[in-house]
């Protein structure tokens, strides 16, 4: 007898819509709202709303190669997508920009995500978080964001980055030293998660 839809795991419904590919519309399901939740809080809620669907588009298609073996987790393999797609949006902006800025357009545009962490700073911390978050390298802010926003654990990170474990650790812990030392030793809470 069939297990019913809701009792389903998640690795068990990617294989399943190999079959049926109805059944993927079950993860679309559970996950949409934290995918866009996550993106919104990278990019604004309306670049979110393009990119969570683009992100359940792509795992669709892959879906084929998703490795159940691996004991890989569907929401990492998720925000691994949106992370990715994240990278590339903000890649194709600077693109435009850099375009722009040689038609003698205006030179820069804040993206979502710097207006996101210059309101928390002014709000809550100061300017300086701004500058430190600027200062990380992509990898370390993705790692951030990922914990912060997304409240991915260290397994889940390393999973959607498709990297060790120790490497978010490293690069949390590299992250964090930045950040309290530009706050001078004060760092959210929120942060300090695994």
């Amino acid at each position: 007898m069939k297990a019913p839809p809701q009792a389903r795991d998640d690795a068990s419904l990617v294989a399943e819509s190999l079959r049926v590919p109805e059944l993927f519309a079950q993860l679309y399901d559970r996950y949409f709202t934290d995918i866009h939740r996550y993106l919104a809080g990278r990019l604004g809620r309306e670049t979110a709303d393009d990119l969570a669907a683009e992100t359940f588009l792509i795992a669709f298609r892959r879906r084929a190669d998703f490795d159940v073996s691996r004991g890989a987790a569907v929401r990492p393999w998720l925000y691994g997508i949106a992370t990715n797609l994240v990278s590339q949006h903000r890649r194709t902006e600077q693109r435009r920009l850099r375009a722009l800025g040689r038609m003698k357009a205006e030179d820069s545009v804040a993206g979502h995500e710097d207006e996101v962490t210059a309101r928390v700073a002014a709000a809550e911390l100061r300017p300086d978080l701004v500058r430190a978050m600027k200062a990380l390298s992509p990898g370390d802010r993705d790692v951030i964001f990922l914990s912060v926003l997304g409240g991915l654990s260290y397994d889940e990170v390393a999973q959607a980055l498709d990297i060790p474990r120790g490497t978010v650790g490293s690069r949390l812990n590299r992250a964090r030293t930045s950040l309290r030392t530009a706050l001078g030793g004060r760092l959210d809470a929120t942060t300090e998660k695994d």
